[in-house]
């Protein structure tokens, strides 16, 4: 039966993000920056730190949806379809509302009770993070991971997108 979730639940996550790249991000350009690209951005940055993510995970960079894999590695989130879940939980948390958000944490729920404690860590975690998730990170790629993600999770250091 487990098997039967996975199976759907990678089906609808595989589909609904094309079509919400197409949809809801109909106004939003892609970064238009190869994997193999990103690499070359200063060792420790954000965007160098992507290219890292791609090349670890074998990924190809998702037009539009280049945000959310900058997600992943500021928060240190997962990529196995119950942690893709929890990052919507996540993002709940850190105060971002969206049809594609309350979706994902419906089905997923519905589909993966047994990992509940799990979402709810990631929505607390969600809540206690400076808010992110309304950056273009496309602006910060130059940004050192580490140093971001310390403000981040600090509610004394404020998040200057302006160097």
């Amino acid at each position: 039966m487990k098997k039967i979730r996975l199976k759907l639940m990678l089906h609808l996550y595989s589909w609904s993000s094309s079509v919400y790249a197409d949809i809801f991000k109909w106004n939003k350009k892609a970064w238009g920056i190869s994997k193999e690209e990103f690499l070359t951005y200063p060792v420790g940055s954000i965007g160098h730190g992507l290219g890292l993510f791609y090349a670890s995970k074998g990924f190809d960079v998702m037009a539009k949806l280049e945000n959310h894999d900058v997600f992943h590695i500021i928060t240190e989130t997962g990529t196995e379809i119950q942690d893709e879940i929890a990052m919507q939980y996540l993002l709940l948390g850190n105060g971002k509302i969206s049809l594609y958000l309350i979706g994902m944490i419906t089905i997923g729920g519905i589909l993966f009770p047994e990992h509940f404690k799990y979402y709810r860590r990631t929505f607390q975690k969600g809540r206690s993070l400076q808010k992110f998730h309304h950056i273009e990170f496309k602006t910060i790629l130059h940004y050192q991971l580490t140093e971001f993600q310390i403000a981040l999770y600090s509610k004394n250091i404020q998040v200057d997108l302006n160097k």
